[in-house]
C-alpha cells in the first residue's frame, strides 16, 4: 500500500512547527510514525500536510521536575524503557513501556506521540491519567498544561487543538503498591483490556473510548465495552474484574 499524496514539510524548530501548523489546512504531526505511517499506508488518514518535526534539536530529553519525569516530544520509547531516572522516579512508566508493542517499534515510536494517537487500547495515556499526570502543548498562542483528565476525548481524540504541538509529557512520581497488567492474544498486540494500578488509584484501558478511573472496588460498573473479533464485551467485564483482582492483590 502506499500513502496518499501530500506536501512535506521539515521545520527546524518547535515555533516553526507550529506556525505551519496555524497556517496550513488538514495538517499532521509525525514524530515517530508507528501509527500515523500504517494509517497512510492504508489511506485511513489523509492529510494535505505532513509536519516531519524528527530534525528539531533540543526535544528529546528526560528529566525530572516537580516530583515526576518529564519526557519530550522526540524521545523515543525505547530510550525511556532505558532511562535510569525513569526507573528511580517513575518505575510504573518503565513496566508498562515495555508492553508496548516490540522493541523494534519502541526504538521509534515516542511516548507523546502515543499519548496524541489516543488509542483506548494503549497503555501510556492509562499510565498517565492512573498517575494523574499532565502534557504540554504550545502553538502560537503560547502553551498551555493539560491535565490527563481533560485530556482524552474519545477514540483517535483528544482535546488538544489542530494547531498544538504537544511538546512534552510530565509523569509523577509513583509510588509503591503499582503495577500494569494486560490481557492479549500474543505479546506485543493491542491490548483485549488492561489496568493500571498507582497506589489506591485504577485505570482501565482498552474497555472505553478513553483510558478511564474505575472503583478498585467495582471496576466494571458503568463500561460498556464494544464487540470485536478479538472479544465479546461480557470477557472484556470478565478480564478487567480479573486484572483488576490481580493488581491489588501484587
Amino acid at each position: 500500500m502506499k500513502p496518499p499524496p501530500f506536501a512535506y514539510h521539515a521545520p527546524g524548530s518547535i515555533d516553526e512547527a507550529c506556525n505551519l501548523l496555524s497556517t496550513l489546512e488538514d495538517a499532521k504531526v509525525l514524530a515517530g510514525g508507528q501509527s500515523l505511517i500504517p494509517l497512510l499506508n492504508f489511506r485511513l488518514a489523509r492529510p494535505q500536510h505532513l509536519i516531519d518535526i524528527n530534525r528539531i534539536a533540543g526535544v528529546d530529553r528526560i528529566y525530572e521536575r516537580d516530583g515526576g519525569v518529564a519526557v519530550q516530544a522526540l524521545v523515543r520509547q525505547a530510550a525511556v524503557e532505558d532511562s535510569d531516572v525513569v526507573a528511580r522516579v517513575c518505575p510504573l512508566l518503565t513496566d508498562a513501556i515495555r508492553l508496548v508493542a516490540h522493541r523494534v517499534i519502541r526504538n521509534r515510536g515516542t511516548v507523546c506521540g502515543s499519548i496524541a494517537h489516543a488509542d483506548p487500547a494503549s497503555e501510556l495515556p492509562a499510565v498517565l491519567l492512573a498517575l494523574g499526570g499532565s502534557v504540554v502543548a504550545k502553538s502560537t498562542r503560547g502553551e498551555r498544561v493539560i491535565g490527563a483528565g481533560a485530556l482524552f476525548a474519545g477514540v483517535f481524540e483528544t482535546t488538544l487543538a489542530p494547531d498544538e504541538v504537544l511538546v512534552e509529557a510530565w509523569f509523577p512520581s509513583s509510588s509503591k503498591p503499582y503495577s500494569v497488567i494486560e490481557e492479549s492474544r500474543r505479546h506485543g498486540d493491542f491490548a483485549l483490556a488492561g489496568v493500571v494500578r498507582a497506589s489506591d488509584r485504577l485505570a482501565l484501558f482498552g474497555v472505553a473510548p478513553t483510558p478511564v478511573l474505575a472503583d478498585p472496588r467495582d471496576p466494571a460498573r458503568g463500561l460498556e465495552p464494544s464487540r470485536d473479533l478479538e472479544a465479546s464485551p461480557d470477557f472484556r467485564l470478565h478480564l478487567i474484574r480479573v486484572l483488576t483482582e490481580q493488581a491489588f492483590a501484587a
